[in-house]
């Protein structure tokens, strides 16, 4: 008899408020911790949004240096010695898509037998072209590319594939594989978004923006989230519909050109950049609807709570459909004219926002009945 509870290490960058992180932290305070414990292994030295929380539930985190060209060799040393000193860890779970590889070649190397990558995007195809577009994230893009070339690799060295939705899955284990890959659903507590008149009447009083129309993101500010296109999308909303505002929750390294933009464009006092943020449920009852266009995902978590919320969403259709469990989701092309994107903003922001909870629990997306799947997942495989 194994003791209890068993130690799943789980490899990612930081525990910031990102979509992989949020699925995680959702699975790992609603598992029986009694059973099964998360622990961390990380890449970056400073303190992540979710660290203390982490530490309270009675994860261990451990920090690596970030995963570079410049120092490959050193870090597959001390990843090796890392993997010596905690002979504890029989079961590695890597959120870092492609990158995984690197990981697993070690673990397998130190006889770690279950290694599980887990797919949390699906890039698009020739990312590296974008190198050659203005207002590109240079360092995103070259990250996508060195993913797009390497991922096969996961797949001899992995010994499970999870994945959050088909595209994903698609993406770095293959279409031939489908039948291998688990979908591990990015599910939420659907009760804490519940949509709560008070609540949202209290957060638009606060943020002053009461009888507003408000159109609102939640994402960080790099190249996949594609926040020029959503601010060209809001200035035309703006020609039909003055009454809007703008919120963008989140943080990232092209923050300071979308601000920029919004200058330029002479919109500042209808857009407000409100940082990172702890209160996304509360934040979510303030807004109309959630502008979503994204150049890439995998089944991004927050469609999921915005979906819970009874948010009407806009859309792009390079997401997979699967996202939508609910009828509020519209989707619009990347290459359709601006204006067309702003018109079916404006077309749903009227509407009688509803108790969703049933549909995200009959579309396998609360996060009770997931947590006691994979929960009874590692149980077996340990």
């Amino acid at each position: 008899m194994e003791a209890r509870p068993i130690r799943i290490l789980h490899v990612l960058t930081i525990m910031n408020r990102g979509g992989a992180e949020t699925m995680v932290m959702n699975y790992y305070r609603n598992i029986n911790r009694e059973l099964v414990q998360f622990d961390f292994l990380l890449h970056r030295k400073e303190t992540g949004a979710f660290d203390n929380e982490i530490l309270s539930l009675g994860g261990k985190i451990y920090r690596m240096p970030s995963i570079s060209p410049k120092n490959y060799f050193k870090y597959q040393k001390e990843l090796e010695q890392f993997f010596d000193e905690h002979p504890e860890y029989q079961v590695v779970h890597s959120h870092l898509n492609a990158l995984s590889s690197i990981i697993f070649r070690v673990a397998k190397k130190k006889g770690i037998k279950t290694r599980i990558a887990h797919s949390h995007l699906a890039v698009e195809p020739f990312v590296f072209l974008k190198v050659f577009k203005p207002n590109t994230d240079i360092k995103a893009t070259i990250k996508d590319s060195t993913q797009s070339l390497i991922r096969r690799r996961v797949r001899h060295l992995a010994t499970h594939y999870f994945a959050c939705g088909e595209k994903a899955g698609d993406w770095l284990f293959g279409k031939s594989n489908r039948d291998k890959v688990e979908i591990i659903n990015n599910a939420v507590n659907a009760k804490d978004f519940l949509y709560n008149p008070e609540i949202r009447k209290k957060v638009q009083n606060e943020l002053g923006l009461e009888g507003r129309k408000i159109i609102g993101h939640v994402g960080r500010f790099n190249e996949q989230k594609n926040h020029f296109l959503l601010i060209d999308i809001f200035h035309s909303l703006l020609q039909k519909n003055p009454n809007c505002t703008l919120l963008l929750v989140g943080d990232g390294n092209l923050r300071s050109k979308i601000q920029n933009k919004v200058k330029q464009l002479g919109i500042t006092k209808e857009v407000v950049f409100l940082g990172l943020r702890e209160d996304i449920p509360e934040l979510l009852q303030a807004f109309d609807l959630f502008l979503f266009p994204s150049l890439y995902e995998g089944l991004p978590v927050t469609l999921i709570e915005a979906q819970a919320s009874g948010l009407k969403i806009v859309a792009s259709d390079t997401i997979t459909n699967e996202v939508d469990l609910t009828g509020l989701i519209t989707f619009c092309g990347l290459t359709d004219p601006i204006d067309h994107w702003a018109e079916e903003v404006d077309k749903n922001l009227t509407y009688e926002r509803k108790n969703m909870l049933n549909s995200i629990v009959q579309g396998q997306y609360d996060i009770v009945e997931n947590a006691r799947n994979l929960q009874e997942f590692y149980l077996k495989i340990y």
